[in-house]
């Protein structure tokens, strides 16, 4: 690289060039990372070095904002700080009585914690609080059979009414209805005033060629994997609810079915699929705020649809690089003929990623997948198969950890890593860079006279956050006819 290009990348913050190059500014004597949010120094006072060792030999010294010896060494502190608050705040959310006492633990200051949240956790410090005390509440009524005004006080809610209140919003049921999941194999969502069903229809019904799932009239049907087996999950959409069934696949050679399938896990992936979890309704405010009112204008309740698993979204942003959108629905269907297990229903259950990495290259070839993108395809699935990539582990990392963990695959980048963020994971302050939808909508939303390159679309964007993931689904509409 240039002086001049890794000048750009210092310039624009670019933490996908940390450790590929370290820059020092001579009139302070400190060096620091590509990615430093400090005051950006004047071209003829920085020098550039391959090393963090060779700043020091320079006379320099390390950045207490950016740390870059940590990272050079593969350490991050600030970081490891607040994923160790994180994790008490997860395993004991009644410890915490308030934001205050996160802050306290921390051992920094207010300002710090909530631009750290918000930095490697895409929230604040109440949102995942809140959420930590839902996640303990629904554990414990799995589990126990203790009365609800004993499960929101040990979660660490202060009465039962603010206990169902939340629980009701951010699941679409009533907790005594969650504890029924397991004795059900139907169930019904609540769904927020003004919920967009022509959006949603829409993303349910992206691919109509489909082999995994369809869409007729207001009932969508797909075929899922769960831990009891292969399923097949429908939902009856109206305009205040949506009725969720599930019931165990039959088995295209016998028509046997398998064993009953867990409504709980059927609940997670329908929730998923509805983005109850989202709250668009303060993106909409955000947007509003900006000045921006057109970008969410009859679509306020606006959520991202989810895929159905990780899996599912990996194999999506992969296949998905750098061709059309028809192309890649195409290289899916094949790929789930090929590995994939067919219904007697004409479903088809996807692939596992151990199918897959049974594949050879060679096997991908004839159905137009490149080389590279067959190699990208198995290898990935084959680091799962052998518990290099732990999947479900991915959901309870921090932000930070969980796009360093996936970009340090082969064959994903800043695109592919935003994507399964976004789409899979549900982290809410993602942008995939280079996206053609999300050039266009900011495009035609701040009328400019060019397409915004990869910068440029950083910069735009830096307004909506920490709901950038949102954003990203209103620039996708943003140029379509309404639904």
């Amino acid at each position: 690289m240039t002086d001049a290009q890794m000048y750009s990348r210092l310039l624009a913050s670019d933490a996908g060039f940390n450790g590929r190059f370290f820059f020092g500014v001579i009139s302070t004597g400190i060096y620091c990372l590509p990615s430093c949010r400090a005051r950006k120094p004047k071209a003829e006072n920085v020098k550039f070095f391959p090393t963090a060792e060779a700043a020091r030999a320079s006379g320099l010294r390390a950045c207490k904002k950016c740390h870059p010896d940590d990272f050079a060494l593969g350490a991050d502190p600030v970081l490891e700080t607040i994923e160790t608050v994180v994790a008490e705040i997860r395993a004991n959310p009644a410890a915490f009585p308030d934001v205050r006492a996160v802050v306290r633990r921390s051992g920094f200051g207010a300002t710090r914690v909530f631009e750290l949240f918000r930095q490697h956790y895409h929230t604040t410090p109440a949102d995942l609080l809140l959420r930590a005390r839902l996640d303990h509440a629904k554990k414990a009524l799995g589990e126990s059979r203790a009365g609800l005004a004993a499960i929101a006080g040990d979660a660490g809610f202060e009465s039962l009414s603010v206990f169902h209140e939340h629980f009701r919003k951010l699941n679409g049921l009533t907790p005594v209805a969650y504890r029924g999941l397991s004795a059900n194999n139907a169930f019904e969502l609540a769904l927020p005033a003004g919920y967009p069903l022509g959006y949603l229809r829409r993303a349910l019904s992206r691919d109509i060629h489909s082999l995994t799932e369809r869409l007729e009239g207001n009932v969508y049907s797909c075929a899922v994997r769960l831990t009891t087996g292969p399923a097949v999950l429908t939902m009856t959409l109206a305009a205040k609810s949506v009725h969720v069934e599930i019931v165990a696949a039959p088995d295209g050679a016998s028509g046997k079915r398998g064993a009953s399938p867990s409504a709980v896990e059927a609940r997670e992936i329908a929730a998923g699929l509805l983005g109850l979890d989202q709250d668009a309704a303060a993106f909409a405010r955000l947007a509003r705020r900006l000045g921006l009112a057109r970008l969410t204008a009859g679509r306020k309740e606006l959520r991202i649809s989810r895929t159905h698993s990780v899996y599912e979204g990996l194999l999506w942003a992969i296949i998905g690089q750098q061709i059309n959108f028809a192309f890649a629905c195409l290289l899916r269907r094949r790929l789930i003929e090929r590995a994939g297990l067919p219904l007697g229903n004409g479903l088809h259950v996807p692939p596992t990623p151990e199918t897959v990495a049974a594949l050879t290259i060679d096997d991908l070839l004839p159905l137009q997948y490149s080389r590279s993108k067959a190699d990208y395809v198995i290898a990935t699935s084959r680091l799962i198969a052998e518990g290099k990539l732990d999947l479900k582990a991915l959901h309870n990392l921090s932000a930070t950890r969980a796009e360093r963990t996936l970009l340090a695959i082969r064959g994903l980048g800043p695109w592919s890593v935003n994507y399964i963020m976004m789409r899979a994971l549900g982290f809410p302050d993602c942008v995939p860079l280079g996206d053609t939808g999300v050039t266009s909508g900011l495009l035609a939303l701040f009328k400019l006279d060019r397409r915004p390159d990869i910068d440029a679309t950083k910069r735009l964007m830096t307004v909506f956050s920490p709901y950038r993931s949102l954003a990203t689904t209103h620039l996708w509409q943003f140029n379509h006819p309404i639904p």
